[in-house]
């Protein structure tokens, strides 16, 4: 018999923990849904993830949770530029199905549109408006770039210096004059283009996500040290731009390098704490609690570790804090942010 494949359920089964904290109210301001031939991620399997119970027949109180997009069932005829808004209307209709269950509901609809439009982008957000159906908060259009994709299981397609266009920065400030957020995705050796983005349009709210994502595979492998004390540095200077705040999770994907995807068994939650807890720590410090929000970046993170145990180890790195400061980072932080 052969063994179970990283990320299906036999697999993650193997893990089963009892409930840490199982009354914190939780809002998950990071997943994805999707149809693809590879496999589909949908309100079921999402609310399967969040319901999961531990060996104490305990889940985490996952009440509300924000889509963030991942390039699904976009629309196959029409303007190019307004072809994105399929994947707002395909959760729109997820999230409508989540009001009327009992599960969390998908509160917010973090979308994609192309910012080098400029003051051209405003066609774009007004079609996500309408297809939200009041759900739409923002737009990620991420600039992940690096020079070795093909070291990568989830390569970014960025064009390069895309953080310094002028197109690209007026796009970012028609949304900041609309009061929506901008979600980035890049590397850690993009981190420091990023903190000119956020110094150059002020006035629009940016989530740094997933920690500037740090590297850990290919020419990567063996750096982690040097990279990890470069990150530091790139974190406090982040952190000095008062209009950026961070969703601290998605540390669990392939590509970080962590080697958990490719074990026989998935990630426990003492181990995600023991290899990443300083990571948290570090961005909390820089940011404070009020600038955090605690994230799942599922079903991408699902590859190594069950949602669970993710959410498990999440609550052992804020145990440490006063009540108040976890309520900030695993609820308040994400809510007020997103307007849920």
């Amino acid at each position: 018999m052969s063994a179970p494949k990283p990320g299906t359920a036999g697999w993650l089964a193997q893990v089963q923990e009892p409930t840490v904290d199982p009354s914190r109210r939780i809002v998950d301001p990071h997943h994805h849904l999707w149809r693809r031939p590879t496999g589909d991620y949908l309100l079921a399997d999402l609310w399967g993830d969040t319901e999961a119970v531990g060996t104490d027949g305990e889940s985490h109180n996952i009440e509300k949770t924000v889509f963030v997009e991942c390039r699904a069932c976009y629309r196959e005829d029409g303007p190019e530029h307004l072809r994105c808004v399929g994947e707002t209307e395909f959760v729109a209709e997820n999230a409508a199905a989540s009001a009327e269950g009992e599960g969390a509901v998908i509160s917010g609809i973090v979308s994609h549109a192309n910012l080098t439009l400029g003051e051209g982008v405003a066609e774009v957000l007004d079609a996500h408006e309408e297809a939200g159906n009041g759900l739409f908060r923002g737009i990620r259009h991420s600039g992940a770039r690096d020079p070795h994709p093909e070291a990568l299981r989830i390569a970014g397609r960025a064009p390069e210096g895309l953080y310094a266009r002028d197109d690209f920065r007026r796009g970012m400030a028609v949304l900041g004059e609309r009061g929506l957020t901008f979600d980035t995705w890049h590397y850690h050796h993009q981190n420091r283009d990023f903190a000119d983005l956020a110094r150059a349009v002020p006035e629009t709210t940016m989530v740094l996500d997933h920690f500037g994502t740090p590297l850990g595979v290919g020419p990567y492998a063996d750096k982690r040290e040097e990279i990890f004390e470069n990150w530091k540095d790139d974190i406090a200077e982040i952190a000095q731009c008062p209009n950026v705040v961070a969703k601290i999770g998605g540390l669990a994907m392939p590509d970080n390098g962590f080697g958990w995807n490719a074990r026989a068994t998935p990630a426990t939650s003492d181990e995600l704490v023991a290899a990443q807890r300083r990571y948290y720590l570090h961005t909390i410090k820089c940011f404070g609690p009020d600038r955090c929000m605690f994230e799942s970046n599922f079903p991408v993170d699902k590859l190594s570790i069950p949602y669970h145990a993710m959410y498990n180890g999440l609550k052992k790195i804020a145990a440490g804090f006063p009540d108040d400061e976890q309520d900030a980072m695993f609820y308040r932080t994400a809510a007020r942010v997103y307007s849920l």
